[in-house]
């Protein structure tokens, strides 16, 4: 089984992967390949700086790059779970291996601003007014832009994550039962 991640930020998809990671699914993040590549260019690793290298990326190397990179490692050997995908290309990619299913992982705007906030990483907004403004700008409908809201309307399966930690992997669980059962 291959699960992959999408979804609006602080949505709780880092969460769903670690919890899938829990359960035996090993783990591929298509940020940590431009994560690794912002650190080889020394480049500060803010969100604002992934986001346009890997732009830059996929408009020099073709939308699906991080999601072709990826693929190479799947083996069809074990479960996965793809975390961190934002473009549709990316998913158009993905799609074409086996046992391929896209969680969409989704929650109100104003729980995700204080996720955002909690969670306190370098570049995230300090109003629920910029946090949105952001969002709004990370949304070009460009083919080498991130569209996370184009991806999460191509989810297979969406989970509403507007609760506790508890209900959210229960959530998880319910919904990796009906995909083992397809």
């Amino acid at each position: 089984m291959i699960v992959g991640l999408t979804g609006a930020n602080a949505s709780g998809k880092g969460e769903a992967a670690s919890y899938l990671k829990s359960k035996g699914f090993e783990y591929y993040s298509l940020s940590d390949i431009l994560r690794e590549e912002a650190k080889a260019r020394k480049i500060e690793l803010s969100r604002e700086n992934l986001i346009r290298l890997g732009n830059e990326v996929r408009g020099k190397n073709g939308p699906s790059v991080l999601a072709d990179l990826v693929t190479k490692k799947i083996k069809n050997k074990s479960n996965y779970v793809i975390d961190s995908i934002r473009n549709p290309f990316e998913i158009k990619a993905l799609r074409k291996l086996n046992d391929f299913t896209l969680l969409g992982i989704d929650a109100p705007v104003e729980m995700r601003f204080k996720r955002a906030v909690a969670r306190n990483r370098p570049g995230d907004p300090e109003t629920l007014e910029e946090f949105i403004e952001k969002e709004r700008k990370e949304n070009i409908n460009s083919s080498t832009n991130q569209q996370l809201e184009n991806c999460l309307k191509l989810a297979d399966i969406l989970i509403i994550n507007n609760s506790n930690l508890e209900d959210f992997y229960k959530k998880i669980d319910e919904k990796i039962a009906e995909i083992k059962k397809a």
